[in-house]
């Protein structure tokens, strides 16, 4: 079964399911397929807008979005998530960060130690300097996954990513496809767990 989970570091929402989606595989037996994709992009071609922004005019609805969120951190036991004092973060070079890191067998610590380091240690995951310091810390070779990201082969799979989410439908983080089937935003993980289990 293809289950995939369509991120950026710099959406919280996105953090907020990598937090939620091992319970589901637990749960399920099923592991999600992380694709990295560059939002900024995503929100270019469909010109949509991060919610701050889209949201700034509409009385009560931003405070209903924090109140989703934290609503979401204490089901699930989120106490370490922090909103990041540098936000927004470019995540262009940590976007293609996580392709490199794919490509060299290590995408799963990789994506580990850039979600908690955006959205747990408000770290300033533009800065070539933190995030090589980051992923050295986490045991990682940070000099080498950085100097992967110039690679054009991984800058053109990350175009091809963002792309390929866009003609899917996709218009934001987190998205997610059971099959071909798309669900958008963390508070569809249940629709997604039980389109897991009826497609089993």
């Amino acid at each position: 079964m293809n289950v995939e989970f369509l991120f950026d570091f710099g959406s919280p929402n996105a953090y907020f399911a990598h937090r939620a989606i091992p319970q589901i595989e637990a749960r399920t037996g099923v592991k999600f397929r992380y694709v990295p994709m560059l939002l900024g992009g995503v929100f270019k071609a469909t010109n949509n807008k991060s919610p701050v922004v889209q949201f700034a005019g509409i009385k009560n609805k931003l405070e209903y979005e924090r109140l989703e969120i934290n609503r979401f951190i204490k089901k699930h036991n989120l106490t370490r998530f922090h909103w990041n004092t540098n936000f927004p973060v470019n995540t262009l070079t940590i976007m293609r960060g996580a392709v490199a890191a794919d490509e060299m067998g290590v995408a799963a610590p990789y994506i580990e130690t850039m979600f908690r380091g955006m959205w747990e240690d408000s770290l300033k995951l533009d800065d070539p300097s933190i995030i090589a310091e980051t992923l050295k810390d986490a045991g990682l070779d940070g000099a080498a996954i950085l100097a992967k990201t110039q690679d054009q082969a991984v800058k053109d799979r990350l175009l091809a990513n963002t792309e390929n989410a866009v003609a899917r439908g996709t218009f934001g983080a987190p998205t997610f496809f059971v099959g071909n089937e798309i669900y958008f935003g963390k508070d569809r993980l249940r629709d997604v767990e039980d389109a897991i289990v009826a497609t089993k």
